[in-house]
């Protein structure tokens, strides 16, 4: 599903117009993306926890050259999905 078809999908639900949704998907992505970029989690009750993560910095060996390099350390999001959510997608995974 793309952003139009997301969009078109929640105003025919919500009964509001495409432009008032896009808006409001807009905003709640921009304060999403804001506590993430202050490095809070957001849990969105039924969903799921979007958290931060610091990868911390390590060596690779690159198998070829067997030439040793750094990785800097950095910031990752990760997302926990709820349990309901979680047991649905395991039973798509198999089939049932």
């Amino acid at each position: 599903m793309n952003n139009k078809e997301f969009i078109t999908d929640l105003a025919n639900r919500t009964e509001m117009s495409s432009k008032e949704v896009s808006s409001l998907v807009s905003a709640t992505v921009s304060a999403i993306v804001d506590e993430l970029l202050d490095e809070n989690s957001v849990a969105i009750p039924g969903f799921g926890t979007f958290e931060v993560k610091k990868k911390l910095e390590r060596v690779l060996i690159n198998p070829t050259t067997k030439q040793r390099m750094l990785v800097p350390p950095k910031m990752s999001v990760t997302f926990k999905p709820k349990a309901p959510q979680k047991e649905y997608i395991k039973k798509l995974e198999v089939g049932g």
